[in-house]
């Protein structure tokens, strides 16, 4: 499936298997939520459980989320986890191949789409809930590298960002609820 230092993605079949809506919608929930049955992520995406079992069943091929039998009540039950907590590929690992290229390109544009649509779906609710809108933030720069420095930024942003992941939150009774940060670093013109 992926590279074992940093789960980074090297195969365009676990990429095409994680880059359906769904999949990678269900991926977030499990991501965010923990180990989850397949009932338990329908109700999550208000999905049916059939097509929730479909999913499951291609990323597990994909080796992206394993069964977690401990967590099962009876032999009945099945419960799911992601294999790694992170996942990432990079485009011109793909670029040997048109159809992987394809692929690798697709993956892109999907995941491009489901974090815009996170950051609208803020927007179109941020009046009900005031107490987030002096935190919720948005950024952009126009900076001059090579791409070796670009290359530095993303480390140095994935450090900070692994940090604030890894971190064990207070027990200081504050509501803490999953927050969606995502970043891009890109030539460009203006």
């Amino acid at each position: 499936m992926t590279d074992p230092d940093d789960s980074k993605v090297t195969d365009s079949r676990v990429l095409a298997a994680m880059s359906h809506p769904l999949r990678r919608r269900l991926m977030d929930v499990l991501k965010v939520h923990g180990p989850a049955t397949a009932s338990a992520l329908a109700a999550r995406t208000d999905q049916a459980i059939p097509n929730i079992s479909h999913h499951l069943k291609v990323l597990s091929a994909a080796g992206l989320i394993e069964e977690a039998p401990e967590l099962a009540k009876d032999r009945r039950e099945r419960w799911w986890r992601l294999v790694a907590p992170t996942v990432r590929w990079v485009t011109g690992d793909f670029d040997d191949d048109p159809a992987r290229q394809a692929v690798s390109n697709a993956a892109v544009s999907l995941g491009l789409d489901r974090q815009f649509n996170l950051v609208r779906a803020w927007f179109a609710v941020r009046e009900e809930r005031p107490e987030w809108n002096g935190a919720a933030f948005s950024v952009d720069k126009w900076l001059q590298l090579t791409p070796a420095e670009l290359g530095e930024l993303e480390q140095e942003i994935l450090a900070v960002l692994d940090r604030w992941e890894r971190r064990t939150p207070p027990e200081d009774e504050q509501l803490r609820e999953p927050v969606f940060v995502f970043t891009h670093g890109v030539p460009g013109q203006p």
